[in-house]
């Protein structure tokens, strides 16, 4: 029996690729707009409490219109700020629009126990590429004398 490919779990050896530079392509407002809107629904918290949390953060009022302003398509005039971006995730307990803004630029986003798994192998191949300079040194030494 045939599984369905799983269309969720991304390939750990892709490599990832920045999005195309052409002239128009990099407008993302309705993504953006899209992305705060779905973090906001799988959060499970109304966006009023949404907006308090951010304002906490902040140190600045944030409303709850402001939110509803920054995410709807009609309202073009605004705009989401970025600085608002760590507070909007730590509310929602998300990294959706980070996550995202990386993958846009042909990067990755590690997180807690993947962060260090990532540095850890980064680590290890630096020991085996020491080893394997070190052993062509010693050939290269032991040559010479």
């Amino acid at each position: 029996m045939r599984r369905k490919p799983d269309l969720l779990t991304p390939d750990l050896f892709e490599v990832p690729v920045p999005a195309s530079a052409l002239p128009g392509e990099l407008d993302y407002s309705l993504a953006i707009r899209r992305l705060l809107v779905d973090a906001i629904k799988e959060s499970g918290i109304s966006s009023a409490i949404i907006a308090a949390r951010m304002g906490e953060l902040t140190g600045a009022t944030i409303s709850e219109h402001q939110l509803h302003s920054w995410t709807a398509p009609s309202r073009d005039g605004w705009r989401f700020p970025l600085e608002y971006l760590p507070a909007f995730e730590v509310a929602c307990d998300t990294h959706a629009v980070s996550s995202w803004l990386c993958k846009v630029r042909g990067g990755r986003m590690l997180i807690g126990r993947d962060a260090f798994n990532a540095e850890i192998g980064r680590l290890e191949r630096m020991r085996d590429e020491a080893g394997k300079r070190i052993k062509a040194l010693k050939a290269a030494a032991g040559e010479i004398k």
